[in-house]
């Protein structure tokens, strides 16, 4: 069995552009494993959690890497359930789930330090939907510092490429996501990102701004394939989670 859970997390890890043998792997050991186990004798293995909605998954890639995970079908950034009035806040879920990072690394990371990434669906092996939680690469970290004061409250181009890619970026202000839905910050603010989600990339990285305030730092970018841009957010984290002095596994 642990072989066989092995095989499928393999598979979820499939490099962006090679063919997933298979792109349920995930949504199989949520729906036929995680779910099943915590219903049945309260231990949501192989997953770390199973909440009501959600399960959080560790990531067989990288040091500390976790997934958010609906134990409903989703299947991505373009699915209209995610936009329905009584959709689950996965993102704020996920915010709350980096704990699991900071317990993997034995350490508490700054917000700064803590990124959260979902891939479009030009840029993803899995067709059900998950949100990556983990350290953000350092010269993202870097970028975001050194550009934070002109990040505004409306979507805005980020002034510096990120990761080779432009992404537009847009202030929360907010220290954490109870009520703010990052789905709904692209797609209100944008009605051609709500009629072309699927082609969408969400990135949050906590922030600290120069007033002293919390709040986040959200990330957009479309993908733009004859350009060769997957819009794949998850390119600005680093698995090795440097930001914490973690070597690569």
């Amino acid at each position: 069995m642990r072989l066989v859970l092995l095989v499928l997390l393999g598979l979820v890890l499939a490099p962006v552009g090679a063919e997933a043998a298979d792109p349920s792997a995930l949504w199989k050991i949520v729906n036929g494993k995680c779910v099943p186990h915590e219903e049945a004798d309260r231990d949501p293995s192989p997953c770390a959690d199973v909440e009501k909605g959600f399960a959080v998954l560790k990531d067989i890639n990288g040091v500390a890497q976790f997934l958010l995970i609906p134990t409903a079908r989703i299947g991505g950034i373009e699915d209209p359930a995610i936009l329905a009035p009584e959709a689950i806040n996965y993102w704020d879920a996920a915010w709350r789930a980096r704990h699991f990072v900071d317990e993997h690394l034995h350490t508490s990371l700054p917000r700064d330090a803590v990124s959260l990434a979902i891939n479009s669906s030009a840029g993803r092996s899995q067709d059900q939907l998950h949100i990556h939680i983990d350290c953000v690469r350092p010269d993202v970290r870097a970028a975001l510092a050194a550009n934070l004061d002109k990040v505004e409250a409306v979507w805005t181009p980020f002034p510096v490429p990120l990761a080779g890619h432009t992404y537009r970026s847009i202030r929360i202000n907010q220290a954490t996501l109870d009520g703010i839905n990052p789905f709904d910050v692209l797609a209100d603010a944008d009605p051609r990102a709500r009629a072309d989600m699927g082609m969408h990339t969400l990135v949050l990285v906590g922030a600290t701004f120069a007033d002293g305030t919390t709040g986040f730092v959200l990330l957009d970018d479309h993908a733009d394939l004859a350009a060769g841009d997957r819009a794949s957010g998850e390119e600005l984290q680093d698995h090795s989670c440097a930001v914490a002095g973690a070597g690569r596994p």
